[in-house]
């Protein structure tokens, strides 16, 4: 028996290796399953002939693509979120005869072409009809992030063309804009517009809260601190050579391309001044190429800020409970995700990983941070 048990183990060890060797290979055609455990990986890949048996695993991989749309030959023409809405691909994607990495990379590359798709479309829709319309047209995060565009675009030029009298007109106006969200609130909406104004209500505030901030400081000039510590959007050209129009989110010194992943039509976290100051500190980090760890009190929304972030800046966010059984392998594993997705992560209670783990997980990062930047 003994040597039975002895010579099963061996075998064991080579199957195990032989699995992990294969499940690597999969991940590295699709980087988002690094951010999987092996089981739900494999209950994922055992799919393979059987597409539509993937999409209760969608939302593991997607920040928010809950279910996709398909026609009776397999093909996929939208996507759903969970609160129920729907974008539109820009092509239809069709899996037939193809390994789930590869569809799913698919999917990955037409969620965003659609996300810029549609917010390109809502930001030039935005002139063409009153404000109150234009919120019950596009979805969710487009009307967030297309009237962020907007509303950069008029501060600025309110400072320019008139100074401080031009940004204390342009209060007025957004106090205005707001009366009129508010009315609308109170109308019979579906239970999608009424997500978005909600959302869209706590955005609007910050920003008539921050013209105000302005005019309080008598801000003549678009250069001064009080502006450029906002997170302001911008939609412009790409620097050379491709020179298409992009979203750009900028704060301080930090220009960050906007994301393109689908946030579906979720609420929002009301901006105080401490969640500036996180921001900005944030923001900062990126572009000098390192990480932040928020420190606070338990519960007083550190993973919330994050998450917020990422979503402002539509990022995947992939949040991560640390415990003290957490070894240097597993953070490997985790790191080559994002290093090849492009993801962030929250590591929650990362203090819990045990000394001798996290000085490994130091030299990690340094060469990670070295080699971005």
């Amino acid at each position: 028996m003994k040597e039975k048990f002895f010579e099963a183990n061996k075998n064991l060890d080579i199957v195990q290796r032989g699995l992990a060797d294969y499940l690597e290979r999969k991940r590295s055609v699709f980087a988002r399953f690094y951010f999987l455990s092996n089981d739900e990986l494999l209950e994922i890949l055992s799919q393979t002939k059987e597409v539509r048996n993937v999409r209760p695993h969608l939302r593991k991989v997607f920040e928010a693509i809950a279910d996709l749309e398909f026609k009776p030959d397999d093909t996929m023409w939208a996507m759903h979120s969970a609160e129920g809405e729907k974008v539109t691909f820009v092509k239809k994607i069709d899996p037939k005869d193809r390994n789930v990495e590869y569809w799913m990379g698919d999917v990955e590359k037409m969620m965003t072409q659609s996300v810029r798709n549609v917010l390109e479309v809502s930001i030039f829709d935005y002139d063409e009809r009153p404000r109150v319309e234009w919120v019950r047209q596009h979805p969710g995060m487009c009307v967030l992030n297309g009237s962020q565009v907007h509303w950069t675009k008029d501060v600025e030029a309110a400072i320019s063309e008139k100074g401080v009298a031009g940004v204390a007109e342009y209060a007025a106006f957004l106090n205005v804009q707001l009366k009129d969200s508010v009315i609308l609130v109170r109308q019979k909406l579906t239970k999608q517009e009424k997500i978005t104004l909600n959302a869209l209500i706590v955005i609007d505030v910050h920003a008539r809260d921050v013209v105000d901030n302005l005019v309080k400081s008598e801000i003549d000039d678009a250069g001064a601190f009080e502006w450029i510590s906002q997170l302001r959007y911008y939609w412009e050209e790409d620097p050379e050579p491709s020179g298409s129009l992009n979203c750009y989110v900028k704060c301080v010194q930090t220009s960050f391309p906007y994301g393109y992943e689908y946030l579906g039509n979720s609420m929002r976290l009301v901006i105080t001044p401490l969640t500036d100051k996180c921001y900005m500190t944030l923001m900062g980090a990126l572009s000098l190429n390192l990480g932040g760890a928020p420190a606070g009190p338990a519960g007083t929304g550190k993973t919330e800020s994050t998450k917020d972030l990422a979503k402002a800046l539509a990022k995947q966010c992939v949040v991560f409970n640390c415990s003290d059984g957490m070894d240097h392998i597993m953070v490997a594993k985790f790191f080559k995700g994002l290093a090849s997705s492009g993801a962030w992560a929250c590591f929650d209670e990362f203090n819990r990983i045990n000394i001798e783990v996290l000085s490994v997980i130091a030299q990690q990062l340094l060469v990670l941070f070295g080699a971005k930047a």
